[in-house]
């Protein structure tokens, strides 16, 4: 399975682990992804006008030292997968999304016509943190319901093959006091990151996630807590 994730920070969160995740399964993964710190889709929209080597180049979870531009990427192999989002603090706004989206992914399709397009729903901030109310939040829950009606619109406006749940998921994390934070808005380390890459893995292969054996954290996580997301996730993806 080849997966090309057009993103930023909150991406190579998520494609941390997904990699060895699969490995433990037996799953014959490869994940890229193309990484701008806090690239919303109005750059992602203008680097695909000027064909400017912007983006950092992570395999498999890991650095390259590479940088592409984005004719490159997609050409470079027949992905069966490619990921888009919106940056973090632009998600919660539908009319930041339009009309690159759908500019966006019109040239996907045109470069990689047998690739499914994703949308990926990313996170909110962590609870009391001055992030959120510079956007004129008073919770957590409040920039979750804001993003994830967003995250829905454009899903549809484009089509989209899937919608990735991650910032479900971690909604549901964080009420259940998961430390799914490291910075009151990135994925933590361990807890964080392994939640978005196992939601990932099961959503794109439909394994079941509470058989994989992955437990190489950068930070501990407790069996406890590794039962807690796999439970949330097994409910979430459930048919």
């Amino acid at each position: 399975m080849q997966i090309l994730a057009i993103g930023n920070s909150f991406s190579q969160d998520a494609t941390k682990y997904l990699h060895d995740i699969a490995k433990c399964d037996g799953e014959k993964l490869t994940v890229v992804n193309l990484y701008i710190g806090g690239c919303p889709l109005s750059r992602h929209y203008r680097n695909m006008l000027s064909k400017e080597k912007a983006y950092s180049l992570e395999f498999n979870g890991a650095s390259t030292g590479f940088f592409v531009n984005l004719d490159e990427a997609l050409l470079s192999r027949d992905w069966d997968y490619i990921t888009v989002q919106q940056a973090s603090k632009s998600s919660i706004d539908y009319d930041t999304y339009q009309p690159y989206l759908e500019d966006l992914t019109s040239y996907i399709r045109m470069c990689c016509p047998k690739a499914k397009l994703i949308m990926h729903e990313t996170w909110a901030y962590e609870e009391g943190c001055k992030a959120l109310s510079d956007n004129g939040f008073s919770t957590g829950k409040e920039m979750y319901d804001a993003l994830h009606s967003a995250y829905g619109t454009a899903a549809y406006s484009m089509d989209a093959y899937m919608t990735i749940p991650s910032g479900t998921l971690f909604q549901s994390l964080a009420e259940k006091g998961l430390n799914i934070h490291r910075d009151t808005q990135h994925a933590s380390f361990g807890i964080g990151r392994y939640a978005l890459a196992l939601l990932w893995y099961t959503c794109l292969t439909g394994a079941d996630c509470t058989k994989n054996t992955f437990n190489e954290f950068d930070e501990e996580i407790s069996t406890e807590d590794i039962e807690t997301i796999k439970n949330c996730i097994s409910s979430l993806t459930k048919n």
